[in-house]
């Protein structure tokens, strides 16, 4: 029977024992046995390896075994620095003018008539879900932008079926149904804690805001009419574009406020709001439209926060305060 041993390892455990071998020649005299004042050969050390010489930093591996063994004696390289300076960055010029450009549109949209506010608002309150969600450095978050959207259409569609005079309960009815609703989602996520708590403080934030920016819609509908809604765009608007001038800081801050009271008493005029109400309602929504802005502003540059948060968060902040205001003073 074929011992097993010899195949797999050359050992046979049962063989008789073998004297065990000099790992040098033996002298040996002439009788065949050992001759103790026999000269051993002399044995040359074995040279020690010498080390291949280190690459060139930019030569490239060549093919083969040598090219994989120079690649891994090379040095990992060094992990680029983390991005420093201000977080603060303003979102600049081109932004300023696409607010701008926004507000313009509701403004105009007002004058034509309450329901013609509908598509520059549907505009603004997209813009305003994808842009706190990369603000927020979740991108893609398509399940969570399309969910905030949705909920803004929901509060315009429920405020043109009951009128401004109940934009409160709308809004706020709104807002309680989506929460529970981005919730019962998040009970879907299978990320971890820490995961699951950035996405519910996202959604649920970006589901507010989505719905805050239907004000403008909820104003034209009340009592004051559209015309809060043509003095606090414009002044947003006006705001925007003066605060993204090269000044310095607190002048900035100051010019575009200026800006923005000047725009309201020339809409207040021409509006049936009045010069002065019109003047504090413009002064107003251009605080609001700063904050806003200062908001879209707290990012490394990015271009894509520029131009969503950047964009839309003047416009969102000022439209609450438009929609208080506006009664207010109509009252």
């Amino acid at each position: 029977m074929t011992n097993p041993y010899e195949h797999d390892y050359g050992y046979d455990p049962y063989a008789p024992e073998q004297p065990a071998q000099h790992p040098y020649p033996v002298p040996y005299g002439s009788s065949g046995s050992y001759d103790s004042t026999a000269v051993l050969p002399a044995v040359d050390a074995a040279p020690a390896p010498t080390p291949a010489p280190a690459p060139a930093p930019d030569a490239a591996p060549a093919p083969g075994h040598g090219g994989r063994r120079a690649a891994r004696g090379r040095t990992a390289p060094a992990a680029p620095a983390g991005r420093t300076g201000s977080p603060i960055i303003a979102p600049g010029m081109q932004p300023a003018l696409l607010t701008a450009l926004l507000g313009l549109l509701l403004a105009g949209a007002a004058m034509a008539g309450r329901p013609a506010i509908v598509a520059p608002g549907l505009l603004l309150q997209a813009v305003t879900a994808a842009g706190w969600f990369r603000l927020n450095g979740m991108w893609p978050a398509r399940q969570g932008i399309v969910l905030a959207f949705l909920a803004g259409v929901t509060a315009d569609v429920a405020l043109l079926a009951t009128g401004g005079d109940h934009a409160p309960a709308v809004l706020i009815g709104t807002v309680g149904v989506w929460l529970m609703l981005v919730l019962v989602l998040q009970l879907r996520h299978h990320g971890s804690a820490d995961e699951r708590l950035s996405s519910l403080t996202a959604t649920a934030a970006s589901t507010l805001l989505t719905v805050l920016a239907t004000g403008f819609l909820a104003t034209a509908g009340t009592s004051a009419g559209t015309d809060p809604v043509v003095v606090g765009a414009v002044a947003v608007a006006v705001a925007a574009v003066a605060r993204a001038v090269p000044l310095p800081g607190v002048v900035s801050v100051v010019v575009a406020l200026l800006a923005a009271a000047g725009s309201g008493i020339a809409t207040g005029g021409a509006t049936g709001l009045g010069t002065g109400d019109g003047t504090l309602l413009a002064l107003a929504a251009g605080v609001c439209g700063l904050i806003g802005l200062r908001v879209a502003s707290y990012d490394f540059p990015s271009r894509f926060v520029h131009f969503t948060a950047g964009v839309a968060l003047p416009l969102t902040a000022a439209a609450p305060v438009v929609y208080v205001l506006g009664q207010a003073l109509a009252g």
